[in-house]
């Protein structure tokens, strides 16, 4: 009887070090991606505004032209809103 509690005792001491070990992968795991949205958001591009109609839109997105940004060519065509 002695025998069998002295394994089980080590059975569950085996499986408590390793919930506790996979828990902290997880943990670490968690953080990274964390880490990943934070410096993803802190990358955000800068945006300029339509010179026709005045939205904001990435200014990679932007069309450059007359020395003005433009959210389309036809918006560039037209020029400016009167």
């Amino acid at each position: 009887m002695g025998k069998f509690l002295l394994w089980a005792v080590i059975i569950l001491a085996i499986l408590f070090v390793s919930r506790i070990l996979s828990h902290q992968k997880a943990n670490a795991r968690q953080a990274a991606s964390r880490r990943q949205d934070i410096e993803s958001r802190d990358a955000a591009e800068s945006m300029t505004r339509c010179a026709h109609c005045h939205i904001f839109l990435p200014r990679s997105e932007a069309y450059m032209s007359q020395g003005k940004t433009w959210c389309s060519a036809e918006h560039a065509r037209l020029g400016l809103r009167k």
